[in-house]
């Protein structure tokens, strides 16, 4: 097992990227041609389903118990709920998200005729001149913003005559900026830093020629955010996945933007006991920087990928994230350290040979650390 080479200025190129393409749920098939091709550039075969989730195959020696390594492409966005008698939209969020966030933002709207207009999400008094104090004290919510076209519409009639309909999606500009300092801050960066990362770290393997000692498939969903993401992408030979998603920076949690991050339970409940510690042990022998956290307001594509039916062992990595679903901003550091994560999970040996099986005796099956028998007084 050796450290991979995480090409920084392959992923910083391919982040900008990612996050200059709109790709809010429903709306993600452009995202899904850009990693396309990126996967074809690394020579590494991928297939795609209906909807446009991407699986792609690292081979290793070993094909018996195979892993994944799963991100999602989509982001958050809105949808034009309403068309507004004074010429404006009114949008509904597509995913979970505060209006607090929206407020201000440059927006795309694709109209159903195949064009692309611009506007700005503006809350409802938005002048102090004319509202006074009235600004600061209106509601924050969804009902409380509209979208001002950069079109010469003041009714209804306009909206229609320039081809806005109600179900027209609206993108958020990311307004990515790399700072000199290692600082990336832009709008998408859940789970657009997570699908730059993995693509660098295939890159890794694949140039360093690095031997895998089993196959592990590279998942690419596109409904994370509205919560079906890795339902059907995966299959049942897959025994074990990592999910690579944010990790959320605040007051009273335990992750940094400089390191990465072992979630240990989220909302869903407890990731898989033994796969999330032997990720912990990669980073100790190998000297990653991490950190493990616990997230009481979250889920990921392990939930739906488990609620599906699948009986796989999960376990959620993170880089650190601060400002999660609004203006967010992590550290280069932290992608490299998940890159490094990644990189030394790939070159492990599956997590228990017993799981080549989808179901079998007792035999093999793991302990926790403490093996004495519980025994029950009655």
């Amino acid at each position: 097992m050796v450290p991979v080479n995480i090409d920084m200025q392959y992923l910083r190129k391919t982040l900008i990227d990612l996050l200059n393409i709109p790709s809010p749920s429903g709306y993600s098939d452009q995202v899904v041609h850009y990693v396309g091709e990126a996967l074809t550039h690394l020579d590494i075969p991928f297939s795609v389903t209906r909807r446009g989730a991407i699986r792609a195959c690292l081979a290793g020696s070993n094909s018996k118990v195979e892993r994944a390594v799963c991100v999602h492409l989509d982001t958050l966005g809105a949808m034009t709920r309403m068309l507004k008698p004074n010429g404006r939209l009114a949008p509904a969020p597509v995913g979970t998200w505060s209006s607090r966030f929206a407020e201000g933002g440059r927006v795309t709207i694709f109209k159903s005729n195949g064009e692309a207009a611009r506007g700005t999400v503006m809350p409802l008094m938005a002048s102090g001149h004319v509202y006074n104090d009235k600004v600061d004290t209106q509601p924050i919510d969804w009902d409380h913003v509209e979208v001002r076209v950069d079109e010469k519409c003041h009714t209804i009639a306009d909206l229609k005559s320039v081809g806005y309909r109600v179900g027209d999606f609206i993108a958020f500009d990311a307004a990515p900026e790399i700072t000199p300092g290692g600082y990336v801050c832009a709008r998408h960066l859940d789970d657009k830093a997570g699908v730059a990362t993995l693509l660098a770290t295939a890159l890794a393997i694949r140039s360093g020629e690095i031997r895998l000692p089993t196959d592990c498939y590279l998942l690419f969903t596109i409904s994370e955010e509205v919560g079906s993401g890795a339902s059907s992408i995966l299959y049942g030979d897959v025994a074990e996945m990592v999910v690579i998603d944010h990790a959320p920076v605040a007051e009273g949690q335990n992750s940094s933007e400089h390191s990465t991050t072992i979630c240990m339970m989220d909302q869903t409940g407890p990731f898989d006991y033994h796969l999330s510690h032997k990720l912990i042990d990669l980073c100790e022998a190998h000297e990653v920087p991490y950190c493990t956290d616990v997230f009481r307001y979250y889920r990921s594509d392990s939930a739906s990928a488990l609620e599906a039916g699948n009986d796989t062992r999960t376990a959620l990595i993170g880089f650190g994230l601060d400002g999660s679903h609004g203006n967010e901003r992590t550290h280069l550091d932290s992608l490299a350290a998940v890159g490094q994560l990644l990189g030394l999970y790939m070159q492990s040996p599956p997590t228990f040979m017993r799981d080549k099986d989808d179901i079998s005796s007792l035999e093999g099956f793991p302990h926790q650390p403490s093996r004495k028998a519980i025994k029950i007084t009655t």
